[in-house]
């Protein structure tokens, strides 16, 4: 909570359910703001409606004398861009149709929690990195070994796919890992004149964490076949058609946290798309399953890729329709 200062109009009482008594003690905006430019240093300011957000926290700033300036990105815009059949963009619409739960609606703990969700459903679905690239920060260069240090600091112990760019955010080469900090020291370890040069004109290191090898080896071949990396080698694809042992099923295996589970979704004998769930609502309904995967154009190697790991690995569900 934060003291305004002055009575809260009763369209926002309505609104929100936040009364005068309620912010009657709460610290006022000039007592949080330090603690405010601190957390927010470094980073882009992502909302649902973002120059609302924005613009209230750069007129609150203002009356301080102090210019807060940060990249944006709008869930409005990007809900529009990768649901573009949605007939509504609020935030409640949006959530529904991806089978999202919204608590404390107009509370800054739902809404926030809500468009995080959201957020990294739009991530997942974000196949050119437009996101990702169009909010990484130009590098300034390191001497070799204090950079290899500084980039091995930002990458997690985890299972997923990892992405190094050169100083514009081009994707310079991508793979995947059960430990990603390990790769990626172990790449930087290796003597060859080509990884010398790509450790050489890399200046970020981003991921993806996955949760199961599954969606690892999906995403990697995805998107092997959109960047075409100048630093990786071709791979073998399998062509021949796959014959699954049930040709409607949603496979489900660890999520990227203990709340999530990731899901394959394969119908009329083909993969169709995956992407990450938290409740049954999400899986056990189709329409709204498939508003929350990312589809993906018919693939024989996708195919393959998934009928070979449900036969030589454990998942933790396989639900047959």
């Amino acid at each position: 909570m934060v003291n305004p200062e002055r009575a809260i109009q009763p369209f926002v009482v309505n609104l929100t359910g936040i009364s005068d008594k309620m912010v009657k003690k709460a610290p006022k905006f000039h007592e949080v703001a330090k603690r405010i430019v601190e957390i927010t240093d470094g980073c882009v300011l992502v909302a649902h409606n973002t120059s609302f957000d924005y613009r209230i926290l750069r007129t609150e700033f203002k009356r301080l004398g102090y210019e807060f300036e940060k990249e944006t990105l709008c869930t409005v815009d990007l809900s529009k861009k990768f649901f573009p059949e949605f007939d509504k963009y609020k935030l409640d619409v949006v959530c529904k149709k991806l089978g999202i739960a919204v608590a404390n609606r107009h509370r800054a703990s739902g809404d926030a929690l809500a468009t995080v969700k959201l957020f990294e459903i739009l991530l997942h679905k974000d196949a050119s990195k437009n996101i990702i690239q169009s909010t990484l920060k130009p590098i300034v260069r390191f001497k070799l070994s204090s950079k290899m240090v500084r980039l091995l600091d930002t990458l997690p112990n985890s299972l997923g796919v990892f992405y190094m760019h050169d100083q514009k955010g081009n994707i310079l080469y991508i793979n995947k890992s059960k430990n990603i900090k390990q790769s990626v020291n172990n790449l930087f370890l290796r003597e060859s004149k080509k990884i010398k040069t790509l450790i050489e004109i890399t200046k970020s290191i981003s991921f993806e964490l996955m949760g199961s090898e599954l969606m690892s080896d999906l995403m990697l071949y995805k998107e092997l076949q959109i960047h075409r990396p100048k630093f990786n080698s071709g791979k073998k694809r399998n062509s021949k058609p796959i014959s699954f042992s049930n040709n409607n099923m949603i496979i489900l295996d660890k999520g990227r946290n203990s709340n999530e589970q990731s899901v394959v979704l394969v119908e009329d004998n083909h993969y169709k798309g995956n992407g990450f769930v938290e409740l049954n609502h999400q899986i056990n309904n189709l329409e709204v399953l498939k508003n929350v995967i990312t589809l993906e154009e018919r693939d024989a190697h996708n195919d393959f890729l998934v009928n070979n790991h449900i036969k030589r690995n454990k998942v933790n569900k396989i639900i047959r329709f």
